[in-house]
């Protein structure tokens, strides 16, 4: 019995040292062969990195032989304004740059890039966050999709609006037919020119789209009751295509259950598209102060949805408080709208509504300054 229990122990000591074994190689990095300690060297002493990062591109790299590459690819991103912080991030992101030929592979992708009026710090900067770009092909990839955007963004195109559009790091390497055919559909719906342009430079990935996708995005924006072809199609297009079709139902619920129809929603939507962006909160807020504290009719915000993306903290309730300060002081022959209130530039209001009534003036302010309404001014995408 004794000799069983001792063997049952050995064999689950065993399958330990086993399995610790097995954990050691594959957590730690194995010593660099011989051939490989320059390029250990290289990438220790010249690219500051550590002696774990060193060790494990020299093992992947195993079949090089000699440091003479990297030391190139170091000084020629040097020569281009690189720190050494970009250096290093673009390195441990796409290791494979380290042993590309500089002047026939990576040279030519930088001066690219430099056409764009991306130099210097910048173009490090953004190299350091897409290394990918000098990975791809620059016949295939690069220069077939810089035309195609280039031709999108117009002649006036600026440095500015290529990195607001790079942001969307696939874009430079995607596939330039994807890129074409996606851009033919749009212009078919009516975004052409500068609204096309403004589309890329807000939502490039639109133009990453799949056209199952795409094409059910226009359906979506469609049935709200956009017209193809109007300036606010491409708006209603470039709000609906960033918010989840739940979001976009949940806001046209909120605003429903205050008693508005289908149809009164849509069209509030359709005059502001960017409402669809304003938070619950807000929104709710919203409508509940202005038809039941101020008692705007409905139509009034069927009309002009714009006074719900106004600022209820700095704008709408100060403003609210002033007026009825004045009305209790009977100082109107005939009393102004709030609508019409809403309107005036911040300058009118306090010389026709403030300043303009010296002997009440600090309570006007008082009441301008410290309505102190605790609304809630958050907005969501």
């Amino acid at each position: 019995m004794l000799t069983r229990v001792i063997s049952l122990q050995l064999m689950a000591y065993n399958r330990t040292r086993s399995s610790l074994c097995l954990f050691c190689s594959l957590s730690s990095p194995a010593i660099a062969t011989t051939s490989n300690l320059a390029l250990v060297d290289c990438l220790t002493n010249t690219y500051k990195l550590t002696k774990i990062q060193a060790l494990s591109i020299s093992n992947r790299f195993s079949s090089v032989k000699s440091p003479d590459k990297p030391q190139l690819v170091h000084k020629l991103f040097l020569e281009y304004g690189f720190s050494e912080t970009h250096i290093r991030s673009m390195i441990l992101m796409s290791p494979q740059i380290l042993f590309s030929n500089v002047d026939k592979t990576l040279r030519p992708k930088l001066e690219v890039l430099e056409q764009l009026g991306i130099e210097g710090y910048d173009l490090g900067k953004f190299i350091s966050k897409n290394a990918t770009v000098l990975t791809r092909s620059l016949e295939k990839k690069l220069i077939p999709c810089i035309e195609i955007l280039k031709e999108i963004l117009g002649g006036d195109e600026s440095s500015k609006d290529f990195i607001q559009v790079l942001k969307c790091r696939w874009i430079l390497w995607s596939d330039p037919q994807r890129l074409l055919a996606n851009r033919t559909f749009l212009e078919s719906c009516g975004i052409v020119g500068p609204h096309l342009a403004l589309i890329l430079k807000r939502e490039p990935r639109i133009f990453l789209m799949k056209e199952s996708e795409l094409r059910e995005l226009v359906s979506r924006v469609s049935d709200m009751g956009f017209l193809q072809g109007s300036k606010m199609f491409t708006h209603g297009f470039y709000i609906v295509s960033s918010l989840s079709e739940e979001t976009t139902k949940e806001k046209l619920n909120l605003v429903g259950s205050f008693g508005f129809s289908e149809g009164e929603c849509l069209e509030m939507f359709r005059r502001a598209p960017v409402l669809f962006r304003t938070s619950k909160e807000k929104l709710k807020f919203g409508i509940d102060f202005f038809l039941n504290t101020v008692e705007f009719k409905k139509s009034v915000l069927i009309n002009s949805p714009w006074l719900l993306m106004s600022s209820m903290e700095k704008r709408v309730i100060p403003r609210y408080k002033v007026l009825q300060v004045l009305k209790l002081r009977r100082v109107f022959k005939k009393e102004p709208s709030f609508y019409n209130v809403l309107q005036c530039t911040e300058a009118e209001f306090l010389q026709n509504f403030i300043f303009r009534f010296s002997d009440d003036v600090d309570e006007l302010l008082v009441a301008y300054m410290g309505h102190g309404s605790g609304s809630s001014e958050e907005e969501e995408s």
